[in-house]
């Protein structure tokens, strides 16, 4: 039973730090370095925080610092509502697994049994693989920005599911690899309106909120709808300055769940002392994905399972406009800590984290590093002659740079952000990272027009790099590359210009974009949603298009118009 001491009549506001008095008295100390992991939000000048902990079967601190509403200068509270964003996910992977229970389905179900709307891509698709992100189905987000949709557009349910209905190919072949899908959660809530008749937010507040007391948590599926002692978004806009985030979703699944610190309290509970489901549902929503037979990710269904501190953790994050929230739970210990922000701009999991680490011992096993003990002349390479064709510029699949050079007779491999690592030699034309051998290249090509390195580090994730030339193009070689470029799948236009020696991206929706050209066949922008162009030929070497590759989206075809 979960008792709360509250005034009748009043609340008492100390700054803009609201405080809800629970059962558990905590010990001023701990209280005062919780006030202070979050005293730069608590005033009446910006948004801010809204915080608890959970031990057991009671909320045992939770509080609000900074303000829900600038405009009409409404404190943060613990009751505050707050959009929660990807959090919202393990809802939606538990209410499928509800289903399952109640023997309507199964996770390894193909998705076109309950969706007949979904395209036919020769390959099963299972409920599994949404669940896990396995799915190969791009991302939604980035397919609405690339059909020229802003994120803070007015987004529907219908909208994303006919964009979903017109894809014509994955990202990779289902249960082969993991990519975080947004769009997989849309289908698992249409999954829910298929086979219960209800809709995401009907089913999850019958089968869901109500048993567990959550009286303030919806699915938001209308951006219309008042919501009482919500907070609205920000971001920041200078020093002591904010601005209005605007979210405009009416779209349920992977996000939208709206909910507040004292509901979210219980759903923690949940997870340690089911009261909805039981442990074996508790159990399947954290079993961490299998790829190819390899444990490849923490990923489960809408949860993280990992450990800190030496203790296992549940756990997600998410981040839509300025709203921001991180949720763990730790079952062994029975205890739970939440942060919701209004502001874009807090780490609100190293605010988690930190929030835990006042609660929890760290017993983890302090990792050692080996590098300082190995001896770095064994880099030291007795000819070097072998690497010429390896040394210089790569550019992978999703646009990722990469670099290697020699320097006094050591190779170094060179991130984007221009960091030297030094590599040291395994084997035939293999090198491993020297401060984590885990992590290694393998070369091929020698030779040859195609220079490929791989990148390989644990547990079986995998990279592959292109060589490319940086030598510099003139006019007449950068004109072969401008055109208009069509998308048959998103019904889209972007051109590719030329002006003052540099080609650009341009759409009617979007501002123009400076394109850099690695290679011939390689280009790159500043839009996070098209950041990779492959280009496309034919056998005489006339560019016909290109193939989008992304983070999310892959293999998305442009075709070159005249």
């Amino acid at each position: 039973m979960r008792i709360y001491i509250k005034p009748l009549l009043t609340f008492i506001v100390l700054g803009a730090a609201i405080e809800c008095v629970t059962a558990q008295t905590l010990p001023l100390e701990i209280t005062g370095k919780i006030d202070s992991l979050f005293s730069q939000w608590a005033k009446t000048s910006g948004p801010g925080c809204a915080v608890g902990v959970v031990r057991n079967d009671s909320l045992i601190f939770s509080k609000g610092y900074g303000m829900a509403n600038l405009e009409y200068g409404v404190p943060l509270t613990p009751e505050t509502i707050f959009h929660i964003a990807s959090v919202s996910k393990q809802f939606t992977a538990y209410s499928i697994l509800l289903l399952e229970k109640q023997g309507k389905l199964s996770l390894d179900d193909d998705i076109h049994k309950y969706l007949n709307w979904f395209p036919d891509l020769n390959e099963k698709i299972t409920i599994r693989n949404l669940l896990n992100h396995t799915s190969g189905i791009r991302d939604q987000w980035e397919l609405l920005a690339i059909a020229g949709t802003r994120l803070d557009d007015v987004i529907t349910q219908d909208q994303i599911i006919k964009i979903l209905g017109k894809q014509q190919a994955l990202n990779f072949k289902p249960g082969t690899d993991w990519s975080y899908s947004n769009s997989g959660f849309t289908l698992l809530a249409e999954i829910v309106r298929s086979v219960s008749g209800q809709t995401l937010r009907q089913f999850t507040d019958s089968a869901i909120f109500k048993p567990l007391g959550m009286k303030n948590t919806h699915f938001h599926d209308d951006y219309t709808e008042i919501v009482p002692n919500r907070a609205y978004s920000y971001v920041t806009a200078g020093k002591d300055h904010y601005a209005n985030a605007v979210l405009s979703y009416s779209n349920i699944g992977p996000t939208s769940l709206f909910t507040n610190v004292d509901d979210m309290s219980k759903w923690i509970m949940n997870f340690y002392d089911p009261t909805v489901g039981d442990q074996k549902d508790i159990q399947e929503l954290t079993q961490p994905v299998i790829v190819n037979g390899v444990k490849q990710r923490n990923y489960a269904k809408g949860v993280v399972s990992d450990s800190i501190y030496g203790q296992k953790r549940y756990q997600h994050g998410g981040v839509d406009a300025g709203y921001q929230a991180f949720v763990s739970v730790f079952p062994e210990l029975k205890m739970g800590f939440i942060v919701f922000s209004n502001l874009g701009d807090v780490n609100v999991q190293r605010k988690n984290e930190q929030l835990a680490s006042l609660f929890i011992k760290d017993t983890s096993p302090k990792r050692k590093d080996n590098s300082s003990r190995r001896d770095s002349s064994l880099a030291i390479l007795p000819n070097t002659d072998s690497l010429r064709n390896y040394t210089g510029d790569y550019i992978a699949d999703d646009g990722t740079h990469f670099a290697f050079v020699v320097k006094d007779r050591k190779l170094y491999g060179i991130t984007p952000n221009g960091k030297y690592h030094l590599l040291i030699k395994a084997g035939n034309d293999v090198y491993y990272l020297f401060t984590d051998t885990a992590l290694y290249f393998r070369f091929s090509g020698a030779g040859s027009k195609r220079i490929i390195t791989d990148e390989y580090w644990p547990v079986g994730n995998h990279l592959h790099f292109e060589k490319y030339d940086t030598a510099v193009k003139t006019d007449q070689q950068l004109i072969t590359y401008t055109g208009t470029y069509y998308c048959p799948e998103l019904d889209c236009n972007y051109r590719i210009g030329l002006k003052d020696h540099h080609l650009f991206l341009s759409n009617a929706k979007y501002n123009d974009s400076p394109l850099a050209l690695y290679g011939d066949d390689n280009l790159v922008d500043n839009f996070w949603w098209m950041s990779h162009l492959h280009i496309i030929r034919n056998t005489e070497y006339q560019i016909t298009g290109f193939e989008l590759n992304g983070n999310r989206v892959m293999h998305l075809k442009f075709v070159k118009i005249n």
